[in-house]
């Protein structure tokens, strides 16, 4: 597709510039005759028309990229707006155009073009600072936009913990997250201030975030990209996390038990990296056979500790003389908690 683009406008570009090539060879041969007529007919034509061919890529293609990239780094909700506010603006200058063009001297000419770059830049600066406001009111009056839609967001905003923890990269790989992946460039500032601490643990857990995005940017199945938007009045990360999810009506990936509990207060949805992680541990039930290796003891008198595949604890009464041995056991009950799920099992009788 980009080299059919290219051929299209090396072929428009050589009509273009052969053409006016074509009227300055004209221009130039008025009032000439013999070999100087036919120089001047045919040596522009042909050097405009190679001109245009050879620079055409590079004077509308490279232009056309840079815009195209400039409009993707704009939310989807900010350019709508935006050009709902320029249209706005536009119409209002249309209308005053008349009594415009009646005032006497030069300003009558001028007074249209003006009062249309202020109307519109107006408009413009006006639609685009009530972003939040609109993005209440759709999730308010649409149901698709709501909290309890069922349809796949099409954006998910990264919050620093979920970057760190590094599951996401992996979960990105299995193809169930259909959304764009969307780093607020203040996440990228805690991450590379965490990098920068002086603190060994701190330094290499934002090391692992920076690695993780990289991760994400080069190998993801779904795009990635940096959000310049910022909240200068918002007190820290959280609040500007909760301002961006709300204005762009999309949801925030986190592992953060207090951003998850503001965020549901504050009516955006939060995709919880540790509640997926419960949800797709191996449901056992009481009676059932397993395999564990114990490989410590527990807190009440012979029991051992071990751990499956998923992470989930297994307590066995009776494992603590089986230390580092692998054992078969059967399930005695199963508990749930804040931090997990817990597995409490006996030795298999032989």
């Amino acid at each position: 597709m980009i080299v059919n683009v290219s051929i299209i406008s090396r072929v428009v570009g050589a009509i273009f510039f052969g053409y006016i090539g074509l009227r300055m060879g004209q221009y130039l041969a008025v009032g000439d005759s013999g070999a100087t007529e036919v120089i001047f007919w045919s040596a522009p034509p042909v050097l405009f028309t190679i001109f245009g061919a050879l620079a055409s890529p590079i004077l509308f293609l490279e232009p056309l990229r840079r815009f195209q990239h400039w409009t993707s780094q704009i939310e989807p909700l900010q350019l709508v707006l935006g050009v709902f506010g320029l249209v706005a603006g536009l119409v209002v200058s249309a209308l005053l155009t008349p009594a415009l063009w009646s005032l006497p001297g030069v300003g009558g000419a001028l007074a249209p073009f003006v009062v249309s770059a202020i109307l519109g830049t107006l408009g413009v600066a006006a639609m685009v600072s009530r972003e939040e406001d609109f993005a209440d009111f759709v999730g308010r009056h649409l149901p698709l936009a709501g909290r309890g839609s069922s349809r796949v967001p099409r954006q998910i905003i990264l919050d620093t913990s979920a970057v760190i923890d590094g599951r996401v990269a992996d979960i990105v790989q299995t193809g169930f997250i259909m959304g764009n992946l969307v780093v607020p460039r203040f996440v990228l500032d805690e991450l590379r201030y965490i990098a920068d601490s002086p603190d060994a643990l701190r330094r290499n857990r934002g090391r692992r975030g920076l690695d993780i995005l990289s991760r994400l940017q080069k190998d993801a199945p779904v795009p990635m990209h940096v959000s310049d938007t910022d909240f200068e009045d918002a007190p820290d990360v959280d609040g500007k996390l909760i301002r961006l999810a709300k204005s762009m009506g999309c949801p925030i990936m986190t592992n953060d038990f207090n951003l998850n509990r503001v965020a549901e207060l504050e009516g955006v949805r939060v995709l919880n990296v540790n509640h997926l992680a419960n949800a797709v541990k191996v449901v056992v039930l009481p009676g059932e056979e397993m395999a564990v290796r114990i490989i410590q003891e527990g807190k009440e008198m012979g029991q051992g500790v071990g751990f499956l595949d998923d992470g989930t604890m297994v307590v066995v009464d009776g494992g603590r003389r089986h230390l580092n041995e692998e054992m078969e056991v059967i399930v005695t009950r199963v508990l749930q908690t804040v931090a997990g799920r817990m597995i409490f099992a006996q030795p298999k009788a032989v």
